[in-house]
């Protein structure tokens, strides 16, 4: 327990025992007894005795743990317009279901390893396209410029390579067209957060119709179950179709109506092609050339489009008695027709229900699928789990009556987050909900919003294997930084799998990306402290804080190192020694040597030499502005990202950074800044700044502040950029955290983030403090 002036904070295992989130709650302090003398002692008080009194005494205090399932559940929702569409996902693999239970107006089945390319423009070869992202040679001397003559390999760069949907479910009426909105009346659809699943019930034809809809928690599938008396009467199909890849983000991403360009081609396992045979010579209807495709309960398909290959798996239930004790009439379940060279009509003449599992995968799938039902099982298990394991935060028991708005993005943020946003690579800003005008690459300075939070929520696993590109980039980073003339690792900017940036005039001068893996480091090392943590970034450490202290440009006059030529967070342009890199570039030089003497190894005294002499952070009347030469932050350039409160606020105290003017900074940023001309995750980067200067009312009115940039749609996402905005819903979970469990050297308190004046009861338990 840590006494303090207020009380003691008692951290107690959960009701569920060894592993459940400890409860972080306030106690009245107590006297402590007075000390028993030795003879006073005797073998009848031994000291298991006295602990198991302590413990009983404790817990006598103690509220329950936070009820997570009602937490949880209380933010369930509906959503009934048959067009809006909820992301269900795994974190690697998302399928986004409409109003109709899958995408029949609106939708898509996307992954974190699914991409493609367009094939070069004519006259362009592979072995021209810079792998780095750039042609310029030599140190920066300001923005990124292509030579002459090399727009369309420009074009094609940035296009290339682009996130892909892989399918679409559609429901059908008899007749195999797509059904219409109007064809739906009394739409209800509700999504329950605790199991991760859509059900959707409505009416056709006069007949009820129940869709539920998941997606399995260990394969990238989506489970479908589709009740009514319309699937037996075969008036109610379900419509698998496969896009050539666009970049439209209507509806629907991808070209359904392209027939030339791709390729799907049906896939038969021995077993499957003997009963093929063998149909075909009893002279049953069960080939493929007499339409139906033979049921063995699964169905393969492989999928091509100019150099992406890709496969799919339909499988069924099978036998008399499904996995989930359902009676069949016969063994074939389900029917798959092809209607089309990228269209296949699926349908349950003679039964009430249709149920499926669709899975998707880069290579042939040869596991063994789940039974449908114990897909939707195992995923409400997961799901279940995910949510009781990690932290919590309820406000019920606050007085302001926007608590329950606040608590409901906090929720739908994490499920948000889980689904689409913890797999192989960083997400993009949109996720796996659509394509960004980014064409879904993923922005290297905006992976610490994606990710930073799971380190505080205690679920870092689920940020790993994303991290990992940094381990893999970095063969990459390193030849771009020598092919600028720099040493150590340059950290691309906007790339997808291979880490090549798109190009862009600041790829090289934004500067803020550069400290992130110090940072992601140090997250997961007090999380694990241990050589195995350091030998795991040691490497990406060093390599990153080698290039910090090589770029900076020294003044041989004064010697002071300035960052030039640095284009700030805020992105108005390209200038020099602005003032977030400034105070990034301190705190991660600091702690990279931090990092060596953990290894046991000497401090490295260029970068000591650098960070002593990097210029100052710039200051006009008493408080931070963009750069040394814009002196015009709250006025002209009061809008995009209020760069300098991140100093203080994402950013621990670093010396050399005064937190007097830090504060008024951000006291003058709140005051004057247009917060309808910046982004989501301004928001709650403001909401850290305030809470650790000491404002929490800030804190929590910045998180709510009305804005056009600050909305959160139905489903929890953050709309405040040009697309559904992620880095909003990851940036609000780490502000959050911070303001719930506190972070170093801050109040003595819990909850230090939130006003102490009653009006918020913050009950948090299975977080972290924030560095």
């Amino acid at each position: 327990m840590t006494r303090n002036r207020i009380g003691f904070f008692v951290h107690a295992e959960a009701p569920g025992g060894i592993g459940c989130p400890p409860v972080m709650y306030q106690v009245t302090e107590r006297t402590a007894p007075a000390r028993r003398s030795r003879a006073a002692r005797c073998p009848l008080f031994p000291a298991v005795w006295l602990g198991a009194l302590t413990v009983c005494l404790a817990l006598s205090t103690a509220p329950a743990a936070i009820d997570r399932h009602a937490l949880v559940t209380r933010h369930n929702y509906e959503w009934n317009a048959p067009d809006s569409t909820v992301p269900l996902g795994n974190g690697e693999f998302c399928f986004t279901a409409d109003g109709s239970g899958l995408q029949t107006f609106a939708g898509n089945t996307m992954a974190h390893w699914a991409w493609h390319s367009f094939p070069l423009p004519h006259g362009w070869t592979p072995y021209q396209v810079p792998a780095t992202g750039t042609f310029q040679q030599g140190r920066n001397q300001g923005p990124d410029r292509f030579p002459p003559g090399t727009d369309e390999l420009r074009r094609w760069m940035f296009d290339n390579p682009h996130i892909m949907n892989l399918a679409r479910l559609r429901l059908c009426g008899g007749d195999g067209l797509a059904l219409r909105k109007e064809d739906l009346s009394g739409l209800a659809r509700s999504v329950d957060l605790w199991a991760g699943k859509q059900t959707s019930t409505y009416r056709m034809a006069g007949e009820v119709v129940r869709v539920e809809t998941w997606v399995d928690a260990s394969l990238d599938a989506v489970g479908v179950r589709i009740e009514s008396p319309l699937v037996a009467r075969k008036a109610l199909q379900v419509a698998l179709e496969f896009p050539y890849p666009s970049l439209g983000n209507g509806p629907w991403v991808g070209d359904f109506s392209r027939v030339a360009g791709h390729e799907t081609e049906l896939e038969f396992d021995p077993e499957q092609r003997a009963l093929t045979e063998r149909l075909s010579a009893e002279g049953q209807p069960g080939t493929y050339q007499g339409g139906v495709v033979p049921d063995l309960h699964r169905q393969a398909f492989r999928r091509s489009a100019d150099d992406t290959t890709y496969h799919a798996r339909l499988t069924w239930p099978s036998g008399p008695v499904g996995a989930d004790g359902i009676e069949w009439v016969s063994t074939a379940a389900i029917f798959v027709r092809p209607a089309g060279p990228h269209r296949f009509l699926l349908a349950a003449p003679g039964k009430q229900r249709l149920e499926f599992l669709l899975a998707f995968s880069p290579r042939p799938i040869t596991q063994p699928a789940p039974g449908v039902g114990d897909s939707a099982s195992a995923t409400a298990r997961h799901r279940a789990a995910f949510w009781g394991a990690g932290g919590a935060i309820d406000l019920s028991g606050s007085k302001d009556p926007r608590w329950r708005e606040l608590e409901r993005r906090i929720v739908l943020s994490q499920y948000l987050m889980a689904a689409q946003s913890a797999g192989s690579f960083p997400s993009s800003e949109a996720g796996l909900m659509g394509i960004d005008p980014w064409r879904g690459q993923f922005h290297m300075e905006m992976v610490w919003w994606h990710l930073a939070h799971y380190a505080l929520w205690d679920r870092w696993p689920m940020a790993e294997q994303a991290l990992g590109c940094y381990q893999r980039f970095a063969p990459g980073a390193q030849k771009l930084a020598a092919q600028l003339g720099y040493r150590g690792l340059k950290w691309p900017k906007s790339v997808g799998p291979e880490g090549r940036s798109a190009p862009w005039e600041g790829n090289q001068v934004l500067l803020w990306k550069e400290p992130h893996p110090i940072f992601f480091a140090e997250l997961e090392y007090r999380l694990r402290p241990g050589r195995a943590t350091l030998d795991k970034w040691a490497e990406v450490v060093f390599g990153t804080a080698e290039h910090m202290a090589d770029y900076p440009v020294r003044d041989e006059g004064t010697g002071v190192y300035s960052l030039s030529p640095a284009m700030p967070p805020s992105e108005q342009g390209v200038t020099r020694d602005t003032v977030f890199d400034l105070a990034y570039w301190r705190w991660g030089l600091d702690q990279a040597q931090v990092w060596r003497q953990r290894m046991g190894l000497p401090r490295e005294p260029h970068w000591d030499e650098v960070r002593s002499r990097l210029a100052p952070l710039p200051v006009v009347d008493g408080v931070f502005v963009h750069s040394a030469d814009w002196h015009d932050t709250f006025t002209r350039r009061a809008f995009e990202h209020p760069d300098p409160v991140g100093v203080l606020g994402m950013l621990p105290p670093i010396p050399g950074v005064d937190p007097e003017i830090a504060h008024r900074t951000t006291l003058k940023v709140w005051q004057t800044w247009d917060w309808d001309r910046c982004w989501g995750w301004d928001f709650p980067w403001l909401a850290m700044a305030a809470a650790r200067q000491g404002e929490p009312r800030i804190a929590v009115d910045a998180l709510l502040k009305e804005s056009g940039r600050n909305r959160w749609d139905e489903r929890g996402v953050n709309t405040g950029g040009p697309c559904p905005y992620l880095p909003g819903n990851g940036g609000l979970l780490y502000a959050v955290a911070m303001m719930a469990a506190g972070w170093d050297h801050g109040p003595d308190r819990t909850a230090p983030g939130f006003p102490d004046d009653g009006s918020w009861t913050v009950k948090w338990e299975g977080l972290k403090r924030a560095p």
